[in-house]
């Protein structure tokens, strides 16, 4: 069982699209479905989630979008899953020994802590991303 569903890889996606976007105007779904590689049908629902949990904004009109709702430094990786995952799951089902039930629960909450990571700290991994690319002849 993945940890982050395909919904939770999407949303990610199309909010770091956002974010590398800030140019205080909104950007366009298509753009976004463009640059991120989701099916526009599914980003549309998806931001529509995002917009419902305040992570993103919405502007109407002709020059409309989305944006990002705050700054990318109040926006937790962890928000994001949970707006668009209805929570970080470990395991669906309780078990009948309390022991794996307090294992389960700490799990969670340690898995939660490492989504603790900002839409602005995902730039450490743009940095990685062309370290890795850097090579010298």
């Amino acid at each position: 069982m993945p940890l982050i569903s395909s919904k939770g890889m999407y949303g990610l996606s199309a909010m770091h699209e956002l974010y590398q976007h800030q140019k205080g105007e909104p950007m366009q779904i298509r753009e976004i479905s463009a640059n991120a590689n989701i099916p526009q049908n599914y980003l549309e629902q998806l931001l529509s989630k995002l917009r419902k949990a305040k992570l993103v904004k919405s502007i109407r009109g002709s020059r409309g979008g989305y944006m990002l709702a705050t700054e990318p430094t109040n926006i937790l990786v962890k928000d994001i899953l949970i707006a668009l995952e209805d929570g970080i799951k470990i395991s669906d089902t309780r078990s009948q020994n309390p022991v794996l039930n307090i294992f389960l629960d700490e799990t969670k909450q340690k898995v939660e802590k490492i989504f603790d990571l900002t839409l602005q700290d995902l730039e450490e991994y743009q940095d990685k991303y062309n370290q890795y690319l850097h090579y010298n002849i």
